[in-house]
């Protein structure tokens, strides 16, 4: 069991006060056994067949990060159902090679966007010679929805080549427009014991509003009723948001804080909102990875709920 879950309901206080907050206890409960301490089996294959691997974490000064390692097929392997061989590892640029570069509690999650499956495995990262090595704490599948479909167009290979872009405290006209057209962004959470997490979360072009170079806000549509994104939020604010311009391979990663609106007034007005998320920045990072698989267009979800024409 991860430090600061309850023994009796594996869920941690941040998770069961979002889950109350929405109505949800009774059916996370019955969700619980889906969450295993072990790899599920029959995943090695999954696992292999990926070429990037989404990575959360807290840096030392206690800013969150999400971030993406990249690597040919196979660069993800399961050694046994405790452990996962990463071959790869952030480079000097990366918000997050700090951390990584010594023993640190993160989550993961693999997504095959062609077939829309994803599996988020949580636990503790030590450095080794070909990457990381990841003890698994936490591992479960979610479901499909809101994952557009997109396949890498070529494979990742040669060394990493990556080049800081920028860095800032608030978004310019181009990053607005990545965010205000993006279809998908992943954030990266941790519990008050300070166990990370980093999750999907898609839609229609529009879902995410900028409203202000440092303030950005979107839907929180139905789920798994787990709340476990949430749940961290509603424990500990500091998260981690990145964006992928996927044509390029360029990521952009936002570190701030966020808080959840519960108000049902404020979800009312946005298409499938059961509630808000709004995000502070406080810091940008943009890198280019030159070496990254460029994806084909995506083929939307038929889950995701429309977006609004004034809500864009």
């Amino acid at each position: 069991m991860i430090d600061g879950r309850g023994p009796s309901t594996g869920y941690h206080q941040g998770e069961l006060a979002a889950q109350s907050r929405a109505g949800f206890r009774a059916q996370a409960q019955r969700l619980l056994p889906v969450i295993g301490g072990t790899l599920p089996r029959g995943v090695g294959g999954f696992l292999a067949a990926q070429q990037i691997l989404f990575v959360g974490a807290a840096d030392p000064e206690g800013r969150v990060w999400a971030s993406a390692l990249h690597g040919d097929r196979g660069f993800v392997r399961a050694r046994d159902l405790t452990t996962l061989d990463i071959a790869s590892s952030p480079t000097a640029v990366d918000p997050l090679a700090g951390t990584l570069s010594g023993h640190a509690r993160v989550g993961t999650l693999a997504i095959d966007f062609p077939h829309r499956r994803r599996l988020r495995v949580n636990g503790r990262t030590s450095p080794a010679d070909h990457g990381l090595l990841l003890d698994v704490d936490q591992a479960y599948g979610n479901c499909p929805q809101y994952i557009q479909s997109r396949t890498p167009q070529q494979d990742h290979g040669g060394a990493p080549s990556t080049r800081l872009l920028s860095t800032g405290d608030g978004l310019d006209d181009a990053q607005r427009r990545l965010v205000a057209n993006a279809d998908t962004f992943f954030i990266a959470s941790v519990s008050a014991a300070g166990d990370a997490d980093v999750s999907h979360r898609g839609g229609n072009p529009g879902f995410v509003h900028v409203e202000s170079p440092t303030r950005l806000s979107w839907p929180d549509y139905a789920g798994n009723t787990m709340l476990m994104t949430l749940g961290n939020l509603t424990a500990t604010p500091e998260a981690g948001l990145l964006f992928v311009d996927w044509p390029s391979g360029t990521t952009m990663h936002l570190t701030g804080t966020a808080a959840i609106d519960w108000d049902p007034a404020a979800a009312a007005r946005v298409p499938g909102a059961q509630r808000i998320v709004v995000f502070d920045i406080a810091r940008t990072v943009v890198i280019e990875h030159a070496d990254a698989p460029a994806w084909s267009a995506p083929e939307f979800s038929r889950f995701n709920p429309p977006v609004a024409e004034n809500d864009t």
